[in-house]
């Protein structure tokens, strides 16, 4: 279903009484609901069949006159050089269960020595020190999934 029909049936429904509109063509599923408390809010639903369902949460309403927002809250950006996950999987500091940790805070390391690794798709992948210096900081716990680019590591 193109962009332009799409947008039709979604103009048709804010303008019209329909609460709700779903739409088969071919293999896509288009399902289009008008929320009751807010108009303006709908929910667009493009999915093959047999896919499962999987909802929109809704749109998060202002706060109550006189409340007071939180401030977000900034981490702290660790000084040294920060050693980042180049990919999504697994941390372990150490190469077994009860075998000692490739690096500990404090511990001096050269370019090249491995910090630890990273598992993905039932592959370990040893991550290795971009640079030489002193641990200062190891910012992921053993076992932890990390994402790509997150912080693991600072050298001081």
């Amino acid at each position: 279903m193109d962009l332009r029909k799409l947008k039709t049936l979604i103009d048709l429904v804010a303008e019209s009484d329909i609460a709700e509109l779903e739409v088969t063509e071919g293999e896509s599923k288009v399902r289009i609901v008008k929320s009751s408390a807010m108009p303006q809010n709908q929910m667009v639903m493009m999915q093959p069949q047999g896919m499962p369902q999987y909802h929109a949460a809704p749109a998060p309403v202002a706060a109550a006159p006189g409340a007071v927002a939180a401030a977000p809250v900034v981490a702290a950006e660790p000084t040294g050089h920060v050693v980042k996950s180049p990919m999504v999987g697994t941390f372990y500091r150490s190469s077994a269960p009860g075998s000692p940790a490739f690096v500990e805070v404090g511990a001096t390391v050269k370019e090249g020595d491995t910090l630890c690794i990273i598992e993905a798709m039932k592959l370990l992948n040893e991550i290795d020190a971009d640079k030489s210096g002193t641990i200062t900081q190891i910012l992921v716990e053993n076992g932890q999934p990390v994402e790509f680019g997150q912080p693991l590591f600072v050298i001081g």
